[in-house]
């Protein structure tokens, strides 16, 4: 075996490739979920102002529709990541590093947060006022 190994050893395995896909959709999806209430919240709790704050809560008729679409990317990479059975990893592969779960978990766990932030927002966001 070279020093560098194969491409195969190198690059992550196919259900690597998804749990992260899966993650970064959950991410993305919360964020754009949370864009017409709690953005607008935070911003006004760290003191940033402006009329063009106001234009967020334009998404708001469109929050359940992104947090169903995050909750199903969510749902996919907690399945892909806790639930699916593992393969078998090469020593020094990169399925056999730790790092990478870590981060695909941090990116799940954040995503279902900002998610469940978003949708109880009518609950929480009035003692912020």
């Amino acid at each position: 075996m070279s020093a560098q190994g194969t491409v195969a050893e190198r690059s992550p395995p196919a259900s690597g490739r998804r749990q992260r896909w899966f993650a970064a959709g959950g991410l993305l999806g919360a964020i754009v979920a949370s864009s017409c209430c709690i953005v607008p919240l935070l911003l006004v709790t760290v003191g940033i102002s402006g009329a063009w704050i106001g234009n967020l809560t334009a998404l708001e008729p469109y929050q359940p529709y992104f947090a169903a679409v995050a909750l199903i990317f969510v749902g996919l990479g907690f399945w892909q990541v806790y639930f699916r059975p593992k393969n078998e990893c090469a020593e020094d592969s990169f399925c056999a590093r730790p790092r990478s779960s870590v981060i695909t978990k941090t990116a799940l766990w954040t995503a279902t947060v900002l998610i469940l932030a978003a949708l109880t927002i009518n609950w929480w966001a009035p003692l912020f006022y």
